[in-house]
């Protein structure tokens, strides 16, 4: 299996005898290494002499295949569910996905002074992970869940990245299928846990909202003696989530919450507001736009309280937090400013992001890619996207896609359908964008890009960056 997100921070070492108790495998022809191995990873192309690699078996592929290879490559250890004719100490486990679960685990146990938190929820994660590695890092060494490293192979490859000196860990928790937010928590082994929002992602494979929040509240099962969780005060889903965090001490956030704002003023590309806390108020200036980032600071407030963080320390951190790649990143190209929010995308975030923009000068285009994972639902929920988004205060929207007519129907119903163009692909909608920019010769203009993963919005914005 590949991943681009293999870290290159040194890592504590592990004992062949670690390795056989952490995953419950034996050595095959009671063959030992010697030495330890300093880190295990799951990418064949990055194995090396002192690396233990662990394959991974998916639908359309078998990281078996790659054992010799990586043998070849000075690699001494692999993790494997069968012994494989190849040069290499071979540790047998009956799943190498599990195994790599259990890894994790055992490595989370080893770290005794560490206080984790964990977060999931339909939108918001990254952002709100971002500002609490903003907060902690300031006081201690801090892990915080690279890219979208939080399903049930990420959540244990960064768990593995756990050193003694690290104090806090923020681990966001995905959930793409059932059982997977029980599986990945149970390894965290969470101090604070809590959900930030239920919206409509992954609604085909739950099944519709109800299943989305039953999956989510998962997070609250496995939360140490004494933790707390945190809960969306404001969140249309708040009762079912309170019920289903009852058993540990709760801090709400949001509207109606025990952490909420007031005097919220929304600029361009930032905003403010005044803090309220149960440890008293602060005025607070946000280096992020849009009041969906104001709930991210305010949840991201909730998790760093029960970890008992001074609140001064709380604002600090928010105010010199940065966004991740693709995450509303400005960038001032000539005359025109492009708003990069390519990271991802849901219903919830697009309607965010649409606001954000409105809020820019000069001529306003949204440039969207479809959203993914929606099921049954897609092209109803395309459809509602289309109708919002024109009757924001925004001049062009451009949707590129397989949703894209769909998404067009929805402007038609309004009274503002001709702000809509639909294209079937990038190719299609890239001269349409370089048109519009000629056609407005002399003007500044602001774009926003925005998309599922999938789409790679980033690549047309890039083109068309070029082109003008």
């Amino acid at each position: 299996m590949h991943t681009s997100t293999t870290s290159t921070v040194e890592l504590s070492p592990w004992s062949y005898h670690e390795l056989e108790q952490a995953t419950g495998g034996y050595w095959h022809g009671q063959r030992v290494p010697n030495g330890n191995i300093k880190r295990i990873l799951t990418d064949s192309r990055h194995a090396e002499q002192g690396d233990a690699f662990l394959a991974l078996k998916g639908e359309r592929f078998d990281a078996h295949d790659f054992v010799a290879n990586v043998a070849a490559q000075g690699c001494q250890v692999a993790i494997v569910t069968h012994p494989i004719d190849a040069d290499i100490f071979q540790l047998i486990v009956p799943d190498t996905r599990l195994a790599l679960g259990a890894l994790g685990a055992y490595r989370r146990t080893q770290c005794t002074d560490l206080k984790v938190i964990a977060l999931t929820g339909s939108s918001g994660k990254t952002t709100t992970k971002e500002m609490l590695g903003s907060i902690l890092s300031r006081l201690a060494p801090t892990l915080i869940t690279r890219g979208n490293l939080n399903n049930d192979l990420g959540v244990p490859m960064m768990l593995l990245e756990l050193r003694p000196e690290h104090r806090y860990a923020v681990m966001e928790l995905g959930a793409s299928h059932k059982g997977e937010i029980d599986y990945t928590s149970k390894l965290v082994q969470p101090h604070v846990a809590g959900i930030l929002n239920i919206g409509t992602a992954h609604m085909g494979e739950f099944g519709g909202r109800d299943g989305i929040c039953h999956a989510k509240s998962e997070i609250y099962q496995h939360i140490l003696p004494k933790g707390k969780a945190i809960v969306p005060a404001d969140d249309d889903y708040h009762a079912n989530i309170k019920q289903a965090s009852s058993s540990h001490q709760q801090l709400s956030f949001g509207e109606g919450g025990e952490i909420f704002a007031t005097d919220v003023v929304l600029a361009a590309q930032s905003s403010e507001f005044q803090l309220h806390t149960p440890q008293g108020s602060r005025a607070v200036q946000l280096p992020f736009a849009g009041e969906h980032n104001i709930q991210n600071a305010l949840a991201a407030t909730a998790f760093a309280l029960a970890l008992d963080i001074a609140l001064d320390d709380i604002v600090a951190g928010l105010e010199v937090a940065t966004g991740a790649k693709g995450r509303l990143n400005f960038i001032q190209h000539g005359s025109h400013l492009f708003i990069d929010d390519t990271y991802n995308a849901n219903p919830t975030s697009m309607r965010a992001a649409a606001q954000v923009l409105a809020k820019q000068s000069g001529i306003k285009v949204m440039v969207i890619g479809d959203i993914g994972e929606l099921g049954s639902s897609a092209a109803q929920q395309h459809y509602l996207l289309g109708r919002d988004l024109v009757s924001e205060a925004v001049h062009f929207v451009v949707a590129v896609g397989e949703f894209a007519p769909a998404t067009q129907e929805g402007a038609r119903s309004t009274q503002y359908g001709k702000k809509l163009q639909a294209f079937v692909n990038q190719q299609q909608a890239l001269p349409f964008l370089i048109q519009l920019v000629q056609t407005h010769q002399g003007k500044s203009m602001s774009f926003l890009f925005k998309g599922s993963r999938y789409t790679h919005m980033e690549t047309l914005m890039a083109d068309l960056m070029e082109n003008i």
